[in-house]
């Protein structure tokens, strides 16, 4: 029965739709009409498609709001239902914002949606809009067998931060598990780091470039900030606790992203400004990173003059695991190694909405394509045949899950 429901998959369709999609730009913040096609597609194939605008203001009050970094005054979400034959509620999640297309020209244009030799083009191909699309046609091959209830969250609002997630969480968390196909090379991902962003700006004394002992340069305190902040990420990657993360290279990273100085090269710089991310580690506490952060640049400016307090803004990425002896995430396992023979088991250094599940006790876990370097680069692209892998995983894991 399950080979007859993987073999209903429309694969030509699937991908059909994925480039359709790929046309239709959703940058973070401006993701509406995006929501509106997928919404008016996902009905004409005769699934239940709830279109909604959450509360904005609300949101942004709650005191686990994720955070934001994108200008924006509305937030629309989308659920998409398939109705279960048998107990159990899953969550499929992916957003449908996408970062912008940057300022290097494309081969083929951000938006082209172009299928070339086996692979599909544009933003949002790999991370994750193409992936949307697999998980709503996998939906549909489902209504051929028996299946636990499938909720589709079609959601905005990720790459700041998760507050599309967040919102739909509030509104409904009654799932049994969860599943996001986010791209993490065909592995099944139960682990993921936290991601905070920080500002800082240090002082100094101006002084003339000829007399430069008589001022303090906020570049020489800063220096000392940045030799702080290296030894501060060797030490969190020392010594990792999660078995997945510390397969990692670098499982934690500390990266300091842009770094602003000076008006004018015959005088000694007075303030200089910094801004970077943090990784924090699976099982710690965001408002302990920020401490121990904080920490380390107090020690390194301990001379007398003005402290650097850190400022945290954007998103709040915090850290989150499933078992991976839970059940839901063997099932996923057995599914993937179904399709490809293998399904190792990872983490990721990076930050997704799977915690929003986990942190709810909601079993969650990623499992999507290669190309995560591709996510955000420049010719963004994916294998189709992945696409359709990742499909008929998710229809094996939907099919076998038992609540």
């Amino acid at each position: 029965m399950e080979e007859s429901v993987v073999a209903a998959l429309d694969t030509s369709t699937l991908i059909g739709d994925a480039a359709r999609f790929l046309r239709v730009p959703s940058v973070t913040g401006d993701e509406r009409e995006a929501l509106e096609w997928l919404a008016d597609r996902a009905a004409a194939l005769g699934l239940e498609a709830d279109l909604h605008q959450h509360d904005l203001a609300a949101l942004r009050t709650h005191p686990q709001h994720p955070g934001e970094e994108a200008p924006r005054d509305e937030l629309w979400g989308l659920t998409i239902r398939l109705p279960g034959t048998r107990p159990g509620r899953i969550a499929l999640n992916g957003h449908v914002d996408v970062v912008s297309p940057g300022t290097e020209p494309w081969r083929l244009g951000p938006w082209s949606g172009a299928v070339e030799d086996g692979r599909l083009h544009g933003r949002g191909s790999v991370d994750m809009k193409g992936a949307v699309i697999a998980a709503l046609h996998a939906m549909l091959a489902l209504r051929e067998t028996d299946h636990p209830e499938v909720v589709l969250m079609a959601v905005p609002s990720e790459e700041d931060g998760g507050l599309g997630t967040f919102a739909e969480l509030e509104r409904d968390d009654r799932f049994d598990a969860a599943l996001l196909p986010e791209p993490t090379g065909l592995r099944v991902v139960c682990a993921q780091a936290g991601a905070l962003t920080f500002k800082g700006e240090i002082r100094g004394v101006a002084a003339h470039a000829a007399e430069r002992l008589a001022g303090h340069s906020a570049i020489d305190r800063y220096v000392k900030v940045h030799a702080a902040f290296a030894e501060h990420e060797r030490a969190v990657n020392t010594n990792v606790e999660n078995v997945l993360m510390r397969d990692l290279e670098l499982p934690y990273p500390l990266l300091v992203g842009q770094v602003r100085a000076g008006e004018w090269s015959s005088m000694v710089p007075d303030q200089l400004h910094f801004e970077g991310r943090l990784g924090v580690p699976v099982g710690a506490d965001l408002d302990q990173a920020r401490a121990d952060l904080q920490a380390v640049v107090d020690r390194a400016l301990d001379d007398g003059l003005p402290r650097c307090v850190l400022t945290w803004e954007g998103g709040a990425f915090a850290p989150g695991t499933t078992d991976p002896e839970h059940p839901w995430v063997k099932t996923v396992q057995g599914a993937l190694a179904a399709e490809t023979g293998s399904a190792p088991l990872a983490g990721v250094p990076w930050g997704a909405d799977m915690r929003l599940f986990t942190a709810r006790g909601i079993p969650a876990v990623m499992v999507g394509t290669r190309g995560i370097e591709l996510a955000h680069a420049v010719d963004e692209h994916v294998s189709t045949d992945e696409l359709v892998t990742i499909a008929r995983t998710m229809i094996r894991a939907i099919a076998r899950a038992q609540f």
